[in-house]
């Protein structure tokens, strides 16, 4: 009896030790986790915070990049050349305008008693114009004038072409609004806006057609001259050319004011009517 009481109270006393282990065991999981919260909430706390997504708004939104445009710088020049034989001087301003890849625009020819005079409107790509004004000056004649200029129409071709893209836009928008009208009159409004659309846009782009093409080449008014010899023996202007001179001139002032005259006939015959007429008037009435 005594060994069965023995062997219950060693069973009781183990119950109790592994009750107070699972207890102890369980208390400190709670206690390590307890511990453990902390750390986890520091850590995704410390976590870094991606940045956040772009959305297609703020896409939209955001500057777009416009292309830079170049300077535009348009060169001009008016020369005069006085030299010794046209057709030579011709001759050298044709190899020239060969070695810059130039061209003629536009050429008059005067022959006067006095001089002969060759303009010229010369083209010429913009990167050549100095090199071509200088050969001008060193190895054709005497430069008796020179004028230069540039003008910097960058600003203006900026501002066009800010415009012109605008106004494509514009014109889009109205083709898509034109698609989905309904009315005959929205149609007709529609229609008007987009001609003047087009009308504006094609001014547009022969503004800045021009602006290229004369950015691109430049222009230079090319004037040579060649002064006559007087035909004299001394080969000098003196008082008997100067005598035969004055006499040629006064002979054409006396032709010219005989000729004058003589145009004037029709009212050179009605003065001898009028005074006519006056006189037999006032005499009638001196009998009355």
């Amino acid at each position: 009896m005594k060994n069965l009481f023995l062997l219950l109270f060693c069973l009781s006393l183990s119950n109790c030790s592994k009750s107070g282990s699972n207890k102890h065991s369980v208390n400190t999981e709670i206690a390590q986790s307890k511990n453990e919260a902390p750390m986890a909430v520091l850590e995704v706390a410390s976590a870094p915070i991606p940045p956040p997504m772009e959305t297609p708004a703020m896409e939209h939104t955001s500057p777009k990049k416009t292309d830079t445009i170049s300077r535009k710088i348009i060169k001009n020049g008016d020369m005069r050349i006085q030299v010794g034989d046209i057709k030579k001087a011709q001759t050298q301003v044709n190899d020239i305008l060969k070695s810059n890849k130039a061209y003629i625009q536009n050429e008059e020819f005067k022959n006067t008693d006095v001089d002969e005079n060759l303009d010229l409107t010369i083209r010429v790509p913009h990167k050549n114009f100095d090199a071509l004004v200088n050969s001008f000056s060193d190895g054709v004649g005497s430069v008796l004038s020179k004028n230069i200029s540039s003008d910097d129409v960058t600003e203006e071709y900026t501002d066009v072409s800010i415009k012109l893209a605008n106004k494509r836009i514009y014109l889009e928008k109205y083709r898509d609004m034109l698609r989905s009208a309904a009315t005959t009159k929205d149609i007709l409004e529609i229609q008007e806006n987009i001609r003047e659309l087009e009308d504006e846009i094609d001014v547009s782009e022969g503004r800045l057609r021009f602006i290229d093409d004369r950015v691109n080449y430049s222009t230079l008014n090319l004037s040579l001259y060649k002064e006559k010899v007087r035909s004299s023996a001394t080969s000098k202007v003196g008082f008997g050319s100067r005598f035969v001179d004055s006499l040629t001139e006064g002979w054409n002032s006396f032709v010219g004011f005989f000729l004058g005259i003589i145009s004037l006939w029709p009212f050179l015959l009605l003065i001898p009517v009028i005074v006519f007429l006056w006189r037999k008037w006032r005499s009638r009435k001196r009998n009355k």
